[in-house]
């Protein structure tokens, strides 16, 4: 009787390999999926950059007197931040770590510019009003901080997904300030939106209000910071709400046990 062992069914062994490569992108998706998610998160609520990390507060408090110049510098801002944090991510591997920030400096402003000159020649009414605000954002706090603290070590399409979400977060910031301020000084909503989407949206003003002459605490800075502390009062209230109502959630609730020794 032969003693040698028959060798391993090389289909047994691939089928066993495709099973696990199955089972390897399974969870390599499941992952990014998650990854993705908390992106999302912290760009909108956890981590918001004017909500939270309080960055780019000049031009936050000082165009939003309307929602279209707040909503003229949210696409601004989100569009540098999604270009930047793209084109960081690309580089990141060629970039010494001793210049790394002039050089995402250099990659912002060129953005900023193109944008800048974008709105010149398209829509210039809005251009006019954001004025020194638009080239600001260069220094923006939280675009350099996306670049250096996520997109310098991730892959292009997280970090574009990352500035996406950053992008939004703040620019829905701004729009909140513009609504808020607006309404309350003077009385309307897209008041001048023809000047950033052109003629027709002349028909998108909507007096939501009569009202005799400008609440001008409203309109100027000073409005702008108590309706910043409002919304940061109001997440902070929400954010308490939810952490309680988790605690309640997670308590384990002690049954009694009760032992009978009666025979």
């Amino acid at each position: 009787m032969s003693n040698e062992i028959a060798p391993p069914n090389s289909n047994e062994a691939d089928i066993t390999d495709n099973i696990d490569e199955q089972e390897a992108a399974a969870v390599l998706k499941a992952e990014l999926k998650a990854e993705y998610k908390e992106l999302a998160i912290q760009g909108l609520w956890k981590n918001n950059p004017g909500l939270v990390q309080l960055l780019g507060l000049c031009p936050l408090l000082a165009v939003t007197s309307t929602v279209t110049n707040a909503l003229g510098l949210g696409l601004a801002t989100m569009l540098v931040l999604i270009c930047s944090n793209i084109t960081v991510s690309a580089i990141r591997h060629w970039v010494p770590k001793e210049i790394r920030i002039p050089i995402f400096v250099l990659i912002i402003a060129a953005f900023v510019t193109c944008v800048q000159l974008l709105m010149n020649a398209f829509t210039y009414g809005i251009y006019q009003s954001l004025g020194i605000f638009l080239p600001l954002i260069v220094t923006n706090c939280a675009i350099i901080g996306r670049a250096e603290a996520y997109a310098s070590k991730n892959p292009i399409k997280q970090s574009a997904f990352d500035g996406l979400m950053m992008g939004s977060g703040f620019a829905i910031i701004l729009i909140l300030l513009g609504v808020i301020r607006e309404i309350l000084g003077q009385g309307t909503l897209f008041d001048g939106a023809n000047l950033l989407l052109g003629d027709w949206a002349s028909v998108l003003r909507i007096e939501v209000m009569q009202l005799d002459s400008q609440f001008l605490l409203a309109i100027l800075p000073p409005g702008a910071f108590i309706a910043m502390g409002i919304l940061i009062a109001l997440k902070n209230a929400i954010d308490s709400h939810i952490k309680s109502k988790k605690v309640v959630d997670t308590e384990q609730v002690i049954e009694r046990v009760r032992v009978n020794f009666d025979s």
